[in-house]
């Protein structure tokens, strides 16, 4: 585990049984996901990675919808609250930093699903973040993507550390291309970021 991420270890270790303290913690899936899952219809399978799954409500939800998925948070007590959360689980659910991803998961599922860790990291570590996130797609599979961004000319100095359009033009040098792409503005400097983007090459 690298070093500025401990602290989500000590967050869930801190939080205990009282998972609603953990400020990202909604303990039900993404409504923003369940609305596109819904609007693509029945019918949806393959293999389903999760970014920083946190207590699984995602990737349940992808299971309960046919997904054969995998799940991984650096956490290893979210990883295990998960495990007591839904012991009947078909989910993988893996302990793992995403700097330092199993050699198996390289292009290997059609749908990724990310959803505002990028922004959760240290800048400093944003290129090589992406760059695994992107390295995941399997060729023709798509990244569904939801974040807080800025402008490069607005820095945060506290996390969340919101993207930059620089740092998700990274998913794009890996090799993603946008299918659809959405930006709703908080206020002049802060807007959020939404869309799809298919693996190409």
């Amino acid at each position: 585990m690298v070093e500025p991420l401990r602290s989500f270890e000590e967050m869930y270790a801190a939080a205990g049984d009282d998972l609603a303290a953990l400020p990202w913690a909604n303990l039900k899936p993404f409504p923003p996901l369940v609305e596109w899952l819904d609007d693509r219809g029945a019918g949806v399978d393959g293999a389903a990675l999760v970014i920083g799954s946190g207590l699984g409500d995602d990737a349940e939800e992808l299971a309960r919808r046919g997904f054969e998925v995998s799940a991984f948070d650096v956490s290893p007590t979210a990883i295990e609250r998960t495990r007591e959360r839904f012991p009947d689980s078909t989910v993988e659910y893996r302990v793992a930093d995403l700097l330092d991803l199993p050699a198996e998961w390289r292009e290997r599922f059609d749908l990724v699903v990310e959803i505002r860790t990028l922004q959760s990291l240290p800048i400093a570590d944003r290129k090589a973040a992406a760059t695994a996130i992107a390295g995941t797609v399997a060729p023709g599979g798509l990244l569904w993507l939801h974040a807080l961004g800025r402008e490069e000319r607005s820095p945060r100095d506290t996390r969340p550390w919101p993207v930059t359009p620089q740092e998700l033009a990274v998913l794009e040098a890996a090799g993603l291309r946008w299918e659809s792409h959405r930006e709703d503005l908080f206020d002049a400097d802060l807007y959020e970021v939404a869309g799809t983007l298919r693996r190409v090459r």
